[in-house]
């Protein structure tokens, strides 16, 4: 796939599924202002990706809000294993605080095969963080901070997700994405 590919069905789970089930209630507002930077890593390794990873975080925090208020970091081929992918969560974390962003920034994780400790992998839970391709999704902490507090009840939105999901099923997910 190329880049506009992978921006295409990123930007398709973000439409149908993110904000078309609202499993992000504070998705929406940003996407339509066209605020989301997608940027497509084709790092050969996960030392590139790190590199990459570093220059996004300064880029974001040196960014203008009003113009650039989150960035979806995308690599289609890297890390197809979600324990691979889960165990470099830690380092991509660790990344935060090595630039001084801890408390300004923040790395939130979507992957194809995502999957929450304790659950089955074809547990419908997990479908919440299911992206087309490995993601790391840098947050600033002040539009979290706003967004939590303009939203009644944000620590239910879990819980909501995961209802949705189940009465959704399997099969409503996979119709999500049928072409017709």
């Amino acid at each position: 796939m190329d880049e506009a590919d992978v921006i295409a069905a990123m930007r398709e789970w973000i439409e149908k599924a993110v904000i078309g089930l609202n499993l992000c209630p504070f998705a929406k507002a940003v996407y339509v202002k066209n605020q989301v930077r997608y940027v497509v890593s084709r790092a050969p390794h996960l030392d590139g990706f790190l590199d990459d990873l570093d220059r996004e975080l300064d880029f974001l925090a040196a960014a203008d809000p009003d113009e650039v208020d989150t960035t979806l970091l995308i690599h289609p081929t890297l890390l197809p294993d979600f324990l691979d992918f889960n165990d470099f969560m830690q380092l991509a974390e660790a990344a935060v605080g090595e630039h001084g962003l801890d408390g300004v920034l923040q790395v939130a994780s979507f992957h194809p095969q995502f999957q929450f400790d304790g659950t089955d992998p074809d547990d419908i839970g997990n479908f919440t963080n299911r992206a087309p391709f490995p993601t790391l999704h840098l947050l600033r902490e002040t539009s979290i901070e706003r967004a939590v507090a303009a939203f009644p009840e944000a620590e239910t939105i879990y819980e909501r997700n995961i209802e949705t999901l189940q009465r959704l099923g399997i099969a409503g997910w996979r119709a999500l994405w049928h072409k017709p």
